[in-house]
């Protein structure tokens, strides 16, 4: 069974100058179990489709359909979609002033439990549980009380999005550039928070643009995506095909 089941998408961003085409015909499934990097030239639809399946505002579905475990997305709310297990790491996160990191996650987690009708955890307990998870990522403890992301380096930024990812345990990882702005040893410890958060029955979709993020999280599948389509589908050795010669002899 499918996690993720992407069909005939049809997507336009919204401009001044009206609506613009970018996804023209994409089709893409997860199963459980897998990661799917996705790959392209510039503006070739790569953080539309995961703005669109998250639900940015600015994005309108023209046709096709996306489902999550069966469950259609393009319905849902921002939040719904959440809630069914979808998550979204940023190209660019957010920096959120005045609301705590740790204030943040543990609403997060909350909400999460309201809606699927669990017990909200014990706040003593969870604060442990954070303060261990950002020492795992080279978090210094003390970030936990500044406001979200504010002051963060690009690094720190990416690696508090990990906390989140780990911490949440979404059905399904949309990572858009994680990797973007990362030193050598950031890119480590990002790529072994993703590694950890791998299991058998979630699935992640991975959009970068550099080979060098697949030789520590490997993939399943590498994706070519090309003027809102998918074009070319491979193993790991395709992303390094592309890293020695480019798209231009796809494209």
């Amino acid at each position: 069974m499918s996690l993720l089941n992407v069909s005939d998408l049809h997507a336009s961003v919204v401009t001044d100058e009206g609506a613009q085409p970018i996804l023209k015909g994409l089709t893409l499934e997860v199963k459980p179990g897998e990661v799917h990097a996705i790959m392209g030239p510039n503006g070739s639809g790569k953080s539309t489709l995961a703005n669109v399946l998250s639900g940015r505002p600015g994005y309108t579905v023209d046709s096709g359909s996306a489902t999550l475990d069966g469950q259609g997305l393009l319905e849902l709310e921002p939040f719904e979609r959440a809630q069914l297990g979808l998550f979204l790491a940023f190209q660019y996160p957010v920096e959120i002033p005045g609301v705590s990191n740790m204030e943040f996650l543990k609403a997060s987690i909350d909400s999460l439990a309201r809606a699927r009708g669990n017990e909200q955890p014990n706040t003593a307990t969870f604060m442990k549980q954070v303060r261990e998870l950002a020492g795992s990522l080279d978090l210094d403890p003390a970030f936990l009380k500044r406001g979200v992301n504010e002051g963060f380096s690009g690094g720190e930024k990416k690696r508090n999005e990990i906390m989140q990812l780990l911490l949440l345990q979404p059905k399904l990882a949309l990572l858009d550039e994680t990797d973007s702005g990362l030193d050598i040893d950031a890119l480590k410890v990002v790529a072994e928070g993703v590694n950890r958060y791998r299991r058998a029955d979630n699935g992640v979709v991975l959009i970068t643009h550099y080979q060098r993020l697949l030789d520590y999280i490997v993939p399943d599948f590498v994706h070519v995506l090309s003027n809102g389509k998918i074009i070319e589908s491979g193993d790991k050795s395709l992303a390094l095909e592309l890293e020695a010669k480019g798209y231009a002899w796809l494209t």
